[in-house]
């Protein structure tokens, strides 16, 4: 979220005091994500210590929570979980928001600071340990499992159908409309593709493990000493392994390497694995559906956001760009 949400500081301090004893000094909103349901703050605390707020609105899953706290007690150090409240919860409630509190780790994301060799290969280690680690059940069954559902092509459809009959006074949604109208023809492609892939996947089900679902290069936060961290888990699924390893090589870390060059150092910490390259495809398909229909939501049925609509247009026509995510789905089905 770009711009400030209409909530009072007061309030913000008022809850960091009663739900985690914290004592705030400074509530700094800032600009960053491309989600507008989550804004974040910089807190400084009477003590001068900082920490990192999060406000989540809408759907709220706990096992974005739950999840990484677990990760990071097997003792994976790329994660950053996140702080209790005095009653042992990870988060808590505040006006429409949850809350969800971490320490503060200044850094830079992965668009901002290029990824090192080291960092590419840590990155696959960092990943092996979270596919292979073991849940305790009660925490399996409340993560979200992949069925390859038609929700976000059916809405892409739908979309694809209203800007050839509707008007839209916002200038973006104008200009949105105009760009589907464009590329209405490999946007057509898309769909169809992913919905014979998602049909192969249905009938011979790969094996599913715990994902991320998220992985990025925004999703990277690099300190000045080197280190890494895997951030925002908002989503995370059940799913083939593909799902999270789709990402390398496919145009998620800007141009800093080829597709060819992240995968062998990705895979060099890794290790050794057999990809199914239907469910590799059929997830960057389906991913590139799943932001058109996304942004297609917060463009078209709403006329709010400020800033945050002009990226969000700037996010979805990046995915049709030369070497874009697009091109590199193609790719990947070569």
């Amino acid at each position: 979220m770009l711009e400030k949400p209409d909530l009072q500081d007061e309030n913000i301090i008022s809850c960091l005091q009663s739900e985690y004893e914290l004592c705030a000094d400074q509530v700094n909103f800032l600009p960053l994500g491309a989600d507008p349901n989550t804004a974040v703050y910089h807190i400084i605390a009477k003590n001068e210590t900082s920490y990192f707020l999060k406000l989540r609105s809408g759907r709220f899953d706990e096992t974005s929570v739950t999840l990484p706290k677990f990760l990071s007690e097997q003792g994976i150090p790329q994660i950053i979980p996140p702080l209790a409240t005095q009653t042992g919860q990870l988060w808590a409630n505040l006006d429409r928001f949850k809350t969800i509190l971490y320490p503060f780790v200044a850094g830079k994301n992965g668009y901002e600071v290029r990824l090192t060799d080291r960092h590419w290969r840590d990155f696959g280690m960092a990943l092996k340990r979270i596919h292979t680690a073991v849940l305790p059940s009660p925490l399996t069954s409340h993560i979200q499992q992949e069925t390859y559902s038609p929700k976000w092509r059916e809405s892409v459809q739908m979309f694809l159908q209203r800007v050839e009959t509707d008007r839209f006074a916002d200038p973006i949604a104008a200009e949105l409309a105009a760009f589907l109208k464009s590329k209405r023809d490999e946007i057509l492609y898309l769909l169809g593709r992913a919905e014979q892939l998602a049909q192969t996947l249905q009938a011979q089900p790969p094996e599913f493990i715990v994902c991320h679902s998220d992985l990025h290069a925004g999703n990277f936060l690099i300190e000045a000493n080197d280190t890494f961290y895997i951030v925002d888990w908002d989503n995370p699924i059940r799913a083939a392994k593909e799902r999270d390893l789709m990402f390398v090589g496919g145009a998620q870390f800007g141009n800093g390497r080829t597709a060819q060059e992240e995968a062998a150092l990705f895979y060099q910490g890794y290790g050794r694995t057999e990809i199914n390259s239907t469910a590799l495809a059929y997830y960057r398909y389906e991913r590139i559906i799943e932001d058109i229909a996304v942004y297609c939501e917060q463009l078209f049925l709403t006329d709010e956001g400020g800033e945050d609509r002009e990226q969000a247009l700037y996010y979805l026509q990046s995915n049709f760009r030369l070497n874009g995510t697009i091109a590199m789905a193609y790719e990947a089905e070569k």
